[in-house]
């Protein structure tokens, strides 16, 4: 494919897997992705844009070529009113992820703080979709009401910290949205799907004693992360997505609004029958949960089979599309923001 040829068709990429200590193997049992022989893998980025790590197109037109080159040769037809990344980089990551131990209690900054972050950081606000979850596994989500900053500082750098955080338990089809500024940690058992801004800048508070694969323990950025926390907001206590009709009660086609932020929106859809959509002139995400069908042009025959699993970047140039399952189809619709 000639670097100067227009882009004018959904996106599927390679996906890149992860070994992480906290990592295993579920998400070869739980979705059927196959995995590097003798690794903990604790992530696989489905779509990403970043230095040292950047998605290649997996098939169609533009195969073997990266995100990177795509965004910089056609930034304008992939993104349209959307913005990017300060860097000019796609603004969201997509990446599925198994917590076979526990993740460290963590936090990410938030956009109020962005002018204070040291060179290399940046704000980060991300959402969980959960596919699946081992019986008594929970989520850490937000600091629980009555803690104050001084009695989060008190215990940010011990395992006394964790009783100070709200613990749900965690069922698949949960969605959780994590603000920058929330502290948060992933149980072991949970296997998900995260979609987050473009950002990899995590501030550990505690770590569970673990050692890194160097055999010493893992770095903690207490000061950082007490910095970052944003206090007073408090946690919502996460549900299973209300479906609803899209057009009318008796739609065979349902669709429940996750999470509408300024980073980023979140649809879960699940279809029955041909869905019109539209990209409004912005990028859209399609996470492939279950099923599997096509993405359409609404002008002409031109369409590309989906799988579970995957994740399909569909272009602001593409404009109006369809989405045509075969027999049941259940996918997240994300939206980037202008």
């Amino acid at each position: 494919m000639s670097a100067s040829a227009v882009l004018d068709e959904p996106l599927v990429f390679e996906r890149i897997p992860l070994e992480k200590v906290w990592g295993g193997r579920t998400l070869e049992s739980t979705l059927g992705i196959p995995l590097p022989t003798g690794q903990k893998i604790g992530e696989t980025w489905e779509l990403c844009d970043r230095p040292d790590r950047n998605s290649i197109v997996a098939r169609g037109s533009f195969r073997g070529r990266s995100l990177r080159e795509l965004m910089t040769e056609q930034r304008e037809r992939i993104l349209g009113r959307a913005r990017p990344s300060p860097d000019g980089t796609f603004p969201l990551l997509v990446k599925y992820l198994d917590a076979t131990a526990n993740l460290s209690v963590q936090v990410h900054p938030h956009r109020a703080i962005a002018h204070t972050l040291p060179p290399g950081d940046a704000p980060k606000s991300e959402c969980w979709y959960l596919i699946a979850a081992e019986r008594g596994s929970g989520i850490w989500h937000g600091v629980r009401p009555g803690v104050d900053p001084e009695k989060l500082a008190a215990a940010a750098a011990g395992p006394g910290v964790v009783s100070l955080l709200s613990w749900y338990r965690a069922e698949p089809g949960q969605f959780y949205f994590v603000p920058g500024g929330t502290i948060h940690a992933i149980g072991a058992g949970v296997t998900l799907v995260e979609i987050q801004e473009n950002s990899d800048t995590t501030y550990r508070l505690y770590d569970w004693g673990r050692m890194g694969s160097d055999g010493r323990p893992r770095a903690t950025h207490v000061d950082r992360a007490l910095r970052a926390v944003r206090h007073g907001s408090g946690a919502k206590r996460p549900r299973r997505p209300y479906r609803k009709g899209i057009a009318h009660k008796d739609d065979e086609n349902k669709r429940a609004e996750c999470v509408d932020a300024e980073e980023f929106g979140v649809d879960l859809l699940e279809l029955c029958d041909p869905l019109e959509a539209g990209t409004g002139d912005v990028a859209l995400i399609y996470v492939v949960l279950e099923g599997g069908g096509r993405i359409a042009r609404s002008d002409r025959g031109a369409s590309w089979s989906v799988l579970a699993g995957e994740t399909w970047l569909v272009p602001a140039c593409l404009g109006d599309h369809r989405i045509e399952p075969d027999g049941s189809l259940r996918v997240l619709q994300v939206t980037t923001r202008s």
